[in-house]
């Protein structure tokens, strides 16, 4: 009986260790949700990076020191009803789960707050279990933060190439001028990137890559309401 007492009594506490741990964990999301709704964040990538000693190109900026351009291409291609949801597209999301492989649901079902979660505090691989990690902590920063943050920081922690991240870096990079500066073929071709950014060079597209950026940028042109929330 008392062995009984001392495995139960492990249990207990080795249960009550993990349930400290996981509130611990929550409240420190948490805690660097609202922290970065004023701070520049930093990606799992950036810091993968250098833990391994390698390069990072990132130069944070604010939202209005980013083209118009960029701004509306990067919605109307990455996500059209980022103005209207909370944080998750439910029906895209669930058209492409049903579509979706043993591996996990596609980039084609995240929107850019879903995104920007990934990137502040998940890992790239597709998978179920990150998914439905991602879902509920793009719901927070929505609730969090205004949009205009939400694409600010997005556009600050996308990756447009091998250790190139943001738009700053990006524009910079590929086109030696400002992401302010960037006229409206440049930036759709930067936002037609994104899907495949260390396969996509927006300063040498191929005639794919070129033609989505056309058609971005007709798109963009007729936006309107999809992105009146960051004009």
């Amino acid at each position: 009986m008392a062995s009984r007492s001392r495995r139960k009594g492990l249990s207990g506490t080795i249960l009550r260790v993990i349930l400290a741990a996981l509130l611990a964990l929550v409240l420190g999301i948490a805690g660097l949700i609202l922290a970065y709704r004023v701070l520049p964040p930093v990606s799992t990538l950036m810091l993968a990076r250098w833990l391994q000693g390698e390069p990072v190109d990132r130069q944070y900026v604010p939202l209005e020191r980013i083209s118009g351009f960029l701004r509306a291409d990067v919605i109307v291609s990455e996500d059209a009803r980022f103005c209207e949801h909370g944080g998750v597209d439910w029906g895209a999301l669930r058209e492409v789960m049903e579509k979706a492989k043993g591996n996990g649901p596609s980039r084609g079902a995240s929107t850019i707050p879903m995104q920007t979660a990934k990137n502040l505090f998940l890992w790239p691989s597709r998978s179920y279990i990150r998914k439905g990690i991602e879902i509920p902590l793009a719901r927070l920063i929505d609730l969090a933060w205004p949009k205009r943050r939400i694409l600010e920081v997005y556009l600050n922690l996308a990756e447009w190439g091998d250790g190139i991240f943001g738009a700053e870096a990006a524009a910079r990079h590929y086109f030696h001028k400002s992401a302010e500066r960037l006229d409206a073929r440049e930036a759709a071709l930067l936002a037609t990137a994104l899907p495949n950014p260390l396969h996509r060079n927006p300063a040498r597209p191929s005639p794919r890559h070129a033609g989505l950026a056309t058609r971005i940028m007709r798109r963009a042109q007729g936006a309107g309401s999809l992105v009146e929330c960051v004009e």
